[in-house]
Order: structure tokens, then C-alpha cells, then sequence
């Protein structure tokens, strides 16, 4: 199981991100545009299609990830951090019911395009979750 950071930016992903990249001597891992998602896997309107859907920067030991919002209006600077975790799938969505409980979803832990599944929970703390379970490609 690992436990990671995930900042959610306003449309200033890319240049926060190779900020963060050059500081801390750093390697995108994953960098995914929402252009590239499959087309029916969410509508993505047209001034975001270029923005990051999903980027991962590893460094020393850690990992950073990091995307931009589609509601920017929603998005508050400061609370725009999420803890994201992976874990086998039956862990992972026994992590994701014991969040729920007190608390709200904002999406389904279940299938993801990319492989595994994914959801994501505000705890009954206010605390913003990830949880997504490990992927393993056929």
C-alpha cells in the first residue's frame, strides 16, 4: 500500500508541476493531457483539453502527483490537496467504505479506463481521498 500527495491546480498544473520538477531534480513518470482519455469516458469541454489530466513527479523517495481541475470556480486554493492511496482491490475498496462512512462520495469506487478501479470519498473530517486499486495489465 502507498500514500501519496495530490495537488488539483486551476488550469497552472503543467507550469507548477515543472516547477516542482526542476526544484527537486525530478522525472514525470505518467503526464496525461484530458485530450486523451477515451472519448466516452467523461466529457471533457474544449478549454481543457490540453490541460494535465494526470501527472505523476518522482524524486528521491517521493511521488507527487498532480492535476488540473474542470471546475475551476469549485476549486480552493489551499484545500486543493487530496491524500491518494493504492492498494490491492479488495483492500482498497475496503479503505474506500470505511472513508464513506460519515462521510460523502464525489465518485464511485469502480472500474477506471486506465485499469483497476478508482473513487474518490471527503472523509467525515473534510478530508479528500483517492483511493484507486492497483493495476495489473494482462
Amino acid at each position: 500500500m502507498r500514500l501519496n500527495s495530490y495537488i488539483t491546480f486551476n488550469g497552472n498544473c503543467e507550469d507548477a508541476m515543472n516547477f516542482y520538477k526542476d526544484i527537486f531534480d525530478g522525472e514525470f513518470t505518467t503526464y496525461m493531457r484530458f485530450h486523451e482519455a477515451p472519448g466516452d469516458a467523461f466529457p471533457v469541454p474544449d478549454f481543457a483539453k490540453d490541460l494535465v489530466m494526470h501527472c505523476t513527479l518522482e524524486f528521491s523517495d517521493c511521488t507527487l502527483m498532480a492535476s488540473d481541475t474542470l471546475n475551476g470556480d469549485e476549486l480552493k486554493v489551499g484545500t486543493n490537496i487530496s491524500l491518494s492511496i493504492n492498494a490491492a482491490e479488495n483492500e482498497a475498496a475496503s479503505i474506500y467504505n470505511s472513508l464513506l462512512e460519515g462521510g460523502q462520495s464525489l465518485m464511485p469506487f469502480e472500474d477506471a479506463f486506465w485499469g483497476g478501479k478508482f473513487g474518490i470519498i471527503r472523509d467525515k473530517f473534510g478530508i479528500q481521498w483517492m483511493v484507486s486499486s492497483e493495476h495489473k495489465p494482462a
